[in-house]
């Protein structure tokens, strides 16, 4: 067997140390470029919901329950049709080929390896059927924003359609783009224009900078939008539709022929109403922090969603999740599964196809050991019984 190359034995050798998903996100940090690094951590404003998604989550204790045979566990879950190995899925990210050649390909192929969902973005550096071709295997979701030229958006469906994506994932939390201060501070753009301030933190990223030499940039599905440097602000109000509305998600809905999943739904009327419209599935989603500042975590909105959603439909948690533990606390509060963008981008930034696999490995490592010390051997053995209210909220 041939050796293999020095760089990428020093490259597994770092995965293989990185026990937890803040390891990867150390590794990114020491990879990217700060500008870059930034529009994957930073958030909108003051990023408090960016915060608080995260910290939200200590103010939930789990209750173990013993004397239960937990020898064998089950960390299997159908997710709109289709087993997943876990109760995760890789959320719809844009920019993936930025951080990691050929970025959204390389998750594509470490979910599809790992068994569970990868949903591909819009605003995704590859295009639609280049994912597909690059990674045939696997579960694909294909998430989809309001655009201004409705003929545009119908045709990115029928493409999505013809290559397979199975699952449509419609984002409405984005009527414009949230103020993400990072982002404007470090004027950052799409290929990252060359400026002063930057140039001596890019020279310190080799890596990443060879990657981006041979990398094809741009937005892949908007190949028709133009050329050069262009924020992603300003991609957002050239091409998306503020003044969609349920009318225009009914419409959505009876044109995709397969599975549906509303994203970005806080408050429990909304819930409602994507029930009533027959969308399969919710995303409890505040787009990471990303978009309105000030708003609940999303494990804070999980509850009174799933009390309003009452079993007809699925649930997929988005936001904050770090820990396997996170994800038995969002199971035990009604999700069906957790959804998650900045942990996989960390593992991608890290090391491409084997940091996401590593990322994915770390969680189900966690999440396998929470349900063996929590007295639960399958998923389903996890109820709100399974939970306390830490008292004082724990932050």
């Amino acid at each position: 067997m041939p050796a293999q190359p020095v760089a990428s034995t020093r490259l597994s050798a770092r995965l293989r140390q990185a026990h937890a998903i803040a390891d990867l996100r150390s590794l990114a940090a020491r990879r990217l470029p700060r500008a870059v690094f930034d529009f994957i951590d930073g958030g909108a404003e003051d990023e408090r919901t960016l915060r608080d998604n995260v910290e939200a989550f200590d103010g939930w204790m789990l209750m173990p329950r013993v004397g239960v045979d937990v020898a064998r566990r089950d960390l299997t879950r159908p997710i709109l049709g289709a087993t997943s190995s876990l109760p995760l899925m890789m959320a719809p990210t844009g920019l993936a080929g930025f951080f990691w050649p050929d970025g959204e390909v390389a998750g594509a192929r470490a979910a599809a390896r790992a068994g569970i969902p990868y949903c591909l973005s819009t605003n995704s550096v590859a295009s639609i059927e280049h994912v597909a071709a690059g990674a045939p295997d696997g579960e694909r979701w294909f998430q989809l924003y309001f655009l201004r030229d409705r003929d545009w958006m119908q045709a990115l469906l029928a493409r999505a359609a013809a290559a397979h994506y199975r699952v449509l994932c419609l984002t409405v939390d984005l009527a414009v783009q949230g103020r993400r201060e990072r982002d404007l501070r470090n004027a950052f753009t799409m290929p990252l224009r060359p400026r002063l301030a930057t140039a001596f933190d890019l020279a310190r990223r080799p890596g990443w900078l060879a990657g981006v030499a041979r990398s094809r940039l741009g937005f892949g599905n908007f190949e028709a939008a133009g050329g050069g440097f262009t924020s992603v602000a300003q991609h957002v109000a050239s091409l998306f539709d503020p003044s969609a509305n349920w009318d225009d998600i009914a419409r959505i809905r009876e044109h995709w022929r397969g599975p549906m999943a509303l994203k970005g739904i806080l408050h429990p009327a909304d819930a409602e109403k994507a029930v009533a419209l027959g969308i399969e599935a919710v995303i409890v989603s505040n787009h990471g922090g990303r978009q309105l500042d000030d708003v609940p975590a999303a494990i804070e909105a999980l509850p009174d969603v799933a009390a309003a959603v009452a079993g007809r439909a699925e649930i997929i948690l988005d936001g904050g999740v770090r820990r396997g533990t996170d994800v038995v606390k969002a199971l035990a509060l009604g999700a069906t599964a957790c959804s998650m963008g900045r942990p996989f981008l960390w593992g991608l930034s890290a090391g491409g196809t084997e940091g996401v696999s590593r990322a994915i490995e770390i969680f189900r490592s966690e999440l396998d050991n929470a349900m063996t010390l929590l007295g639960t051997p399958t998923l389903a053995d996890i109820t709100r019984d399974h939970v306390r209210e830490r008292k004082g909220g724990g932050r």
